[in-house]
């Protein structure tokens, strides 16, 4: 079992990561492949992965010796290059003993010696390593993830408004419950306790994972907890068209086009021009979008102008570079 210690201030500070990982989506995927865990379903998509992996990959299974990799793995990142970066300003102190915890007595390969005495060229490998294991893993499937993320985010979202966290919590994990401020999750193993401490906790749902929750625990960080989300089966690579036909029927076009301009800041007027209609229809559908929180609009003097929120910029599928 699984037991989350809450204080009042962890409360305040849990919140839902607004974009999915990529290096830790892809170390969940990685880690399903090799355990063989999902079960029947995954089999098919597991095969494939394994037999796919290019050789500039393998240095990755030397990280996971046991089965449990270093933390300082254990990043959030928007990007491939910023997990890289977050993985790269590890302490050394924090690289060592992490190296040292996984691999123990047992002799290591030469370009982990390297990871632990800071040498470049071995990060070097680690970063081609990830790279490549992406390019084949998840690219092909990564606007699927971003979508489906979308989802959780929006689920999530409305369950925290309308009934609170401690519902949304115990709705991430079917059969959990939060009892005196432990979030109790039955048959998660191995068997732990963490205390926030004040830390909080950041919530990330994976798609490729669907064995329990993945929990990183690393001192001085917010805890971050990876939990299975979608529909149990691996996603599989998507029409794009598709999506923004089904969501130009939810929004219309006219106001999906807008609210794509209204990444950057637009007056009625650019707006109209941008739209080919009138300014007053312009304006028509600024409320619209704003009314449903998906755009903000400001005054100065006689001049209005209008951006995109957030919650427009999940809706819309903007992808972050």
């Amino acid at each position: 079992m699984l037991r989350v210690h809450f204080t009042a201030e962890d409360f305040a500070r849990t919140r839902f990561a607004t974009r999915p990982a990529p290096l830790q989506e892809l170390h969940a995927a990685l880690a399903t492949a090799v355990a063989r865990s999902g079960g029947p379903l995954f089999a098919q998509w597991r095969g494939r992965v394994l037999r796919s992996l290019p050789a500039a990959s393998g240095p990755l299974a030397d990280l996971v010796p046991g089965g449990r990799p270093p933390s300082f793995l254990d990043v959030l990142g928007d990007t491939l290059a910023d997990g890289f970066e977050r993985i790269r300003a590890t302490g050394p102190a924090l690289v060592r003993s992490e190296l040292e915890r996984v691999y123990g007595a047992t002799a290591a390969p030469r370009w982990i010696h390297g990871l632990h005495a800071g040498d470049e060229a071995a990060w070097h490998t680690l970063r081609r390593a990830q790279q490549t294991a992406y390019e084949t893993v998840l690219a092909p499937v990564w606007s699927v993830v971003q979508d489906l993320h979308r989802e959780q985010f929006s689920h999530y979202a409305l369950t925290a408004a309308e009934h609170g966290v401690a519902a949304a919590l115990t709705g991430l994990a079917p059969g959990s419950r939060l009892h005196e401020g432990v979030w109790e999750w039955p048959g998660a193993a191995p068997a732990r306790e963490v205390r926030l401490d004040g830390r909080g906790l950041v919530l990330l749902p994976t798609f490729h994972h669907p064995a329990g929750p993945l929990l990183q625990d690393v001192p001085g960080r917010p805890a971050v907890l990876t939990y299975p989300a979608g529909a149990g089966l691996p996603p599989a690579a998507g029409n794009p068209v598709a999506s923004a036909e089904a969501l130009a029927a939810v929004l219309g076009r006219t106001r999906l086009h807008a609210l794509r301009l209204l990444a950057e800041p637009h007056t009625t007027t650019s707006l109209a021009r941008a739209l080919h209609v009138s300014n007053a229809t312009a304006s028509s559908l600024a409320a619209a979008l704003r009314s449903a929180g998906m755009a903000t609009t400001t005054r100065t003097g006689r001049s209005v102008t209008h951006r995109r929120t957030a919650l427009g910029t999940l809706v819309a599928g903007a992808r972050p570079r």
